[in-house]
């Protein structure tokens, strides 16, 4: 293995950090590719920066190409913001889409979206080739075209630092086991929410990678391939948002109104579950001392999932005796989601 000593500023300002999940910035901005000259070409890589926003946005891989977006897909003018074109090898667009524009089309046409606070992931990526093994560290070159693949997609990634006790830990044995204690246990100081680890080697010019992904209890794990490293990392990336998403949003038909009812409340916390709940419509109904009530629009499994990235606990309710008719004047049981900070 070779090992390469890396330190970076900004890895070191993450290690206080709290797995309460994290905002992902430039959701709207995408940058394609243009394979080909002209302007179809350009067009082309449009339309794709339209598929890829829409993925971004509902985690739903079909949702491009539904019958309610055909017209805005083959002219997404009227959501663009901001177009340019850049040289280069290869040429890429920049497309802006604008935000209001693009929710209300998506709304629309029936689509939930993911928001913008979304789980951070540890990714522990080793590179195999003919010059031996190397785990990517944070202030390495390697790393930007995983960050790249990252924010394409849409995810939060962290990077560990690789420092020698990492390097040493993280080999192939270890990302391809099925325990990840070791690597949970050396990745705490990073404050992420879930573990991506992931084990990718050159073959007859090809890279190909096995990687597996733990969230909480939840263990998800795949395989992808792609002609160079860049590659690769974007089609890992495209399978673990593909495999995050449904936990986190509420598709059309099953959503309902849900009642959650949040204890512990500060004024900085207020801002967080405002964040927190985007995407679930959340109405504040009544503010009580620290306790807050809210109508909101989701599954509770989602609600769930969302809110644990908040570092919030779930509250059992105790159930009314049956029976008993409720005194007059007594406040009905509460029978929506109770959490607590």
């Amino acid at each position: 293995m070779r090992l390469i000593p890396t330190l970076s500023v900004a890895c070191l300002a993450m290690l206080s950090s709290l797995a309460h999940g994290e905002s992902v910035s430039g959701l709207y901005h995408v940058r394609e590719v243009v394979d080909g000259q002209g302007s179809e070409a350009r067009s082309q890589a449009t339309r794709q920066a339209f598929d890829t926003l829409v993925l971004r946005l509902t985690g739903d891989a079909k949702a491009a190409q539904s019958a309610a977006l055909a017209s805005l897909r083959e002219d997404p003018q009227p959501i663009i913001s901001q177009f340019a074109f850049e040289g280069g090898s290869p040429p890429t667009v920049q497309v802006e889409f604008d935000p209001g524009s693009t929710e209300r089309a998506l709304g629309k046409a029936g689509l939930a979206l993911w928001g913008s606070n979304r789980p951070s992931i540890l990714g522990w990526w080793l590179f195999d080739d003919a010059e031996g093994s190397t785990l990517v560290g944070d202030g390495q070159s390697a790393a930007e075209p995983l960050r790249r693949a990252a924010q394409h997609r849409g995810l939060p990634l962290r990077l560990p630092l690789a420092d020698l006790q990492e390097q040493l830990l993280a080999d192939a044995k270890a990302l391809e086991g099925k325990d990840p204690k070791a690597l949970r246990e050396a990745g705490e100081r990073y404050g992420a929410n879930a573990l991506l680890a992931v084990h990718a080697q050159q073959a007859d010019g090809h890279w190909q990678g096995t990687w597996q992904l733990w969230l909480g209890k939840q263990h998800e794990q795949g395989s992808a391939q792609g002609d160079d490293p860049a590659a690769l990392a974007d089609a890992v990336m495209l399978a673990v948002s593909n495999r995050l998403a449904p936990r986190y949003v509420s598709r059309p038909g099953v959503a309902s109104g849900v009642q959650l009812r949040v204890e512990g409340m500060t004024l900085a916390r207020y801002a967080e579950l405002d964040r927190v709940l985007e995407g679930f419509a959340a109405r504040l109904q009544l503010a009580q001392s620290d306790t807050f009530t809210y109508n909101v629009s989701g599954s509770r499994e989602q609600l769930r999932a969302q809110l644990g990235l908040a570092q919030l606990h779930e509250v059992q309710v105790e159930p009314a005796p049956s029976g008993t008719p409720p005194a007059p004047g007594a406040q009905a049981p509460f029978e929506g989601l109770l959490m607590r900070w």
